[in-house]
């Protein structure tokens, strides 16, 4: 195999060094992505005329939710026969640490984050916010499905600099060689998703700038769900299987997990046809 051919994969893990550690590329990706949509997310807040007390609590609420979705996502969702057989895993679930075969505990970072796991923290966080604040949930729901995609490019863009959720052995042009992992080509899948979600975030701005007044009608979170949730279901076979149990399953996990939020967004479409447009 000419390795020539294919693009070679192996960037450094660390944007800045310090010392024995540093900032990896992977959370400067994931706050590049989350700082974007902040700021877009406090844009439409404004344009909508909603107070700035009503936004500030925003923030916090989805940082600890998704971030703590996420984790427990992979850890329950693909790796639960690690993290739920002793406590030393369950405390590595929820805490950055790893416990080492000598007996001490070193910093690790959360190197195990799942997509799936942080739109279901995002939405039990959403839930609680909407709750306290007294915010209008359609209206919240369709500003995430206008800034998600967005926020979703960084995250993929992350897995890319991670050399992790990995493509199936490929001879297209494109294919990068993960040396990180192995040195076969492989389907860039993190890439292929990054540049869908970057598409879909332009395709819902464009429609949301031309009809703003379905802002509350669940028009944009369901097309952010079902647009996102189908391609992810779609190329999950481009993909390699991320734990060996899903291997004997007649669709990966990420395809099962993807189905609800599908049926969710669809569900969401629907509703937009029959709800009142808002006033902006």
């Amino acid at each position: 195999m000419n390795t020539l051919l294919y693009i070679a994969w192996r960037p450094d893990e660390y944007l800045i060094h310090i010392g024995s550690a540093g900032i990896r590329w992977y959370g400067m990706c994931w706050l590049v992505g989350l700082a974007l949509g902040f700021f877009m997310m406090k844009w439409l807040y404004k344009r909508h005329n909603y107070p700035d007390e009503k936004f500030e609590p925003l923030f916090l609420y989805m940082f600890i939710s998704i971030l703590a979705g996420a984790r427990l996502g992979h850890c329950l969702f693909y790796e639960p026969e690690y993290f739920l057989t002793s406590w030393d895993h369950v405390i590595e679930m929820i805490v950055p640490i790893k416990h080492l075969a000598n007996g001490s505990w070193t910093f690790s970072g959360y190197q195990g984050l799942a997509s799936h796991g942080g739109v279901i923290g995002m939405l039990i966080g959403l839930s609680l916010y909407i709750h306290r604040m007294k915010m209008p949930t359609w209206v919240v729901l369709d500003f995430f499905g206008i800034v998600s995609g967005l926020t979703a490019t960084f995250i993929r863009l992350g897995n890319l600099m991670n050399s992790e959720i990995i493509g199936k052995v490929t001879d297209v042009p494109w294919a990068f060689i993960f040396y990180k992992v192995d040195t076969y080509p492989r389907h860039p899948g993190q890439l292929y998703e990054a540049i869908a979600y970057i598409c879909f975030f332009a395709i819902i701005y464009f429609i949301y700038r031309r009809h703003p007044e379905k802002v509350g009608t669940g028009l944009f979170f369901g097309l952010c769900l079902t647009l996102i949730f189908t391609f992810r279901f779609f190329i999950e076979y481009t993909k390699e299987v991320q734990e060996t149990f899903e291997a004997g399953l007649p669709i990966d996990m990420g395809q099962i997990l993807s189905i609800p939020f599908i049926i969710i967004g669809l569900g969401a479409i629907r509703h937009s046809f029959k709800a009142k447009p808002t006033k902006v």
